[in-house]
């Protein structure tokens, strides 16, 4: 394949994922907000912003005053944002035009009329009251982009790189509303373990669609090292990183039997596999959730520069 073609397909999929991520976190903070006085359901909205990235580029538009109204519009559809879900859509489509003749019809028309359904939707500001049908058609169209590919598409290296954006794209997600939790969801220190505490886990389990399953396995009880472990190494849960990096190191390995000869890329991998393999909760509280984190998103990108560089994605 073309380092175009597989560039194409990578970011196609990372931007999908990147969509569906940001409408979960926007409903999270929604909620959040609901069960707060003004003041405080600014913060909530506030850490939506950190969590994204997009803190700065809010406040040289809006400001320092942050309502939820103004941050949902401006992350889902702000012109001027080039990091909103419409402009995400809208890359992920151009992605899939580029790469037409590399997916299938249905995965073609999945990820056209995502576009056209969200463009629609996204044309006028977004209110209170339409909020929950937006997110949820968000998180249906990439559903369905996603599903058109696990049942259309062969497995080859475009299915390879495929899962290959998708797991990197949710594994950085999950470290990052992880690590926003302890530096701005809790206001103070005196708030670990309280009623709000346990809420605000249950709201990270929200954002990443794991609160039934953690609920599940745990019956019910809502314990941070229990929802950390959860989300950091339980090999089980699809959003959890050392989940992702599994994927990984399937479709990773399916890339290089089609093409006969591992990169560098493999190597940084392996070594993060194995690095969480080793790790327990225990050793991560102790090293610090921070740092950890820190650490994880560092190891991530640079794997993902490197797939970028040893399959030629800037050609």
């Amino acid at each position: 394949m073309l380092g175009r073609s597989a560039n194409g397909i990578f970011w196609l999929f990372r931007y999908l994922e990147r969509a569906e991520n940001t409408a979960r976190l926007i409903e999270a903070g929604f909620r959040m907000a609901l069960t707060r006085d003004s003041g405080a359901a600014s913060e909530e909205w506030r850490s939506v912003l950190v969590t994204l990235g997009l803190h700065a580029a809010f406040a040289a538009r809006h400001g320092e005053d942050v309502t939820g109204a103004q941050v949902f519009n401006f992350v889902l559809r702000d012109r001027d944002n080039p990091a909103s879900v419409l402009a995400m859509i809208e890359m992920a489509r151009t992605n899939a035009r580029m790469v037409r003749t590399g997916i299938t019809r249905e995965v073609w028309e999945a990820v056209n009329e995502s576009w056209m359904k969200l463009k629609d939707m996204l044309a006028r500001p977004v209110t209170e009251a339409r909020l929950r049908d937006v997110l949820d058609a968000v998180r249906r169209q990439a559903t369905q982009v996603r599903g058109a590919m696990e049942g259309t598409m062969l497995r080859n290296d475009i299915y390879y790189f495929a899962r290959i954006g998708t797991a990197v794209e949710r594994a950085d997600n999950t470290a990052r509303i992880l690590d926003v939790k302890y530096y701005v969801l809790l206001p103070s220190l005196s708030a670990v373990g309280s009623s709000l505490d346990n809420v605000q886990w249950d709201n990270v389990l929200r954002a990443v669609a794991g609160e039934r399953a953690y609920r599940w396995l745990n019956a019910g009880q809502m314990d941070p090292r229990g929802i950390a472990r959860f989300l950091i190494l339980d090999e089980r849960f699809p959003r959890a990183l050392a989940f992702c990096y599994d994927e990984l190191s399937t479709n990773m390995a399916l890339l290089a039997r089609e093409y006969g000869f591992e990169t560098e890329a493999h190597a940084i991998q392996r070594q993060g596999q194995e690095w969480l393999a080793r790790l327990t909760i225990e050793a991560i509280f102790e090293q610090g959730l921070h740092q950890f984190i820190g650490e994880f998103l560092a190891c991530n990108h640079r794997l993902a520069q490197q797939i970028q560089r040893d399959y030629r994605f800037v050609e």
